[in-house]
């Protein structure tokens, strides 16, 4: 009766029903990894100031992985079982090397407050990807707020670069779908697991594969160290490849998912603030007002 008292009890607090105190926990963990995320953008763009694109992935994915190994060392934390491998390589596929090669690729031509518009549909790419991974079957209402929020950013995107997609914008909606998967495994891991050992895990698993590389792009690309190069490197593998994702994956596994994207509604609108005051970026009205326009849509789909 206890085994089974304990695997009922586990589930309305992760998945459905988060009691109160869970909520208001997981809720402001998910908006400080929000906050985090949203700095993301800028700090790439003060990376390349000083590294090459495949020396600022790879570096910041090797000093992510240093400071999770490091950590998961220190506290003696025991390797995953195998049964949730696939999961971690989904996310590490995902988050850890997929999402940042294709957007800082993206960003060496696209401005932060162009990117920032595209990824606002992350939160939207996320509740589909859920979706469909649960075997949740959303309303007719949720996909036609789906369908409309995807029409406003293809649109935007085709104004902004004179009716055809560039090469940017293909990296930035392919860095959309990987992200989403490995978001949303990752979620459902850290329901599991630790939400910091989920990422911190993923991380070390990519060591292999990003060790050799970062060594590589630091022999073939030309970097300058500047204190923006720097700083944007070390916010990008400190504050948004580990810390952020710590406390992003926490908050998704105490207010599960769909609740956890709603928050992203903000992190669009804050990269645009940040874009012009780090960056000192111009934009157009277009730039806040399809981000607006998609944060309307996601509400929609969240209330449905």
């Amino acid at each position: 009766m206890k085994i089974q008292s304990s695997a009922t009890e586990a589930g309305p607090i992760a998945v459905t029903a988060p009691r109160p105190e869970h909520r208001t926990f997981g809720t402001t963990l998910a908006a400080l990894g929000v906050a985090a995320f949203s700095l993301t953008f800028p700090a790439t763009a003060w990376g390349l100031e000083g590294f090459g694109p495949w020396t600022l992935v790879t570096v910041r994915s090797v000093l992510a992985a240093l400071v999770a190994g490091g950590a998961l060392l220190a506290l003696k934390v025991r390797p995953p079982e195998r049964r949730r491998l696939r999961g971690l390589a989904v996310v590490a596929l995902g988050v850890v090397l997929g999402f940042p090669t294709l957007t800082t690729l993206a960003l060496r031509t696209s401005t932060t407050a162009h990117a920032a518009v595209v990824v606002g549909l992350l939160p939207l790419t996320t509740a589909v990807c859920s979706a469909l991974r649960t075997g949740h079957r959303p309303s007719r209402r949720f996909w036609l707020a789906a369908v409309a929020g995807a029409v406003a950013v293809l649109a935007f995107t085709a104004v902004q670069s004179g009716g055809a997609l560039t090469a940017a914008d293909g990296c930035l909606f392919a860095a959309l779908l990987v992200c989403a998967a490995g978001y949303t495994e990752g979620g459902l891991l850290a329901r599991e697991m630790p939400g910091w050992q989920v990422i911190g895990w993923a991380l070390v698993l990519c060591l292999p594969l990003t060790l050799p590389a970062a060594a590589l792009a630091l022999s073939y690309e030309p970097y300058r160290m500047t204190a923006h190069g720097i700083a944007g490197l070390l916010w990008v593998a400190l504050g948004s490849q580990f810390l952020g994702l710590v406390v992003w994956y926490r908050g998704m596994a105490a207010i599960g998912v769909p609740r956890a994207s709603q928050l992203q509604l903000a992190q669009p609108l804050l990269t645009l603030v940040w874009s012009a005051l780090l960056l000192g970026e111009h934009f157009t009205a277009a730039a806040p007002l399809t981000a607006v326009a998609v944060l309307v849509c996601i509400a929609v789909t969240q209330r449905s």
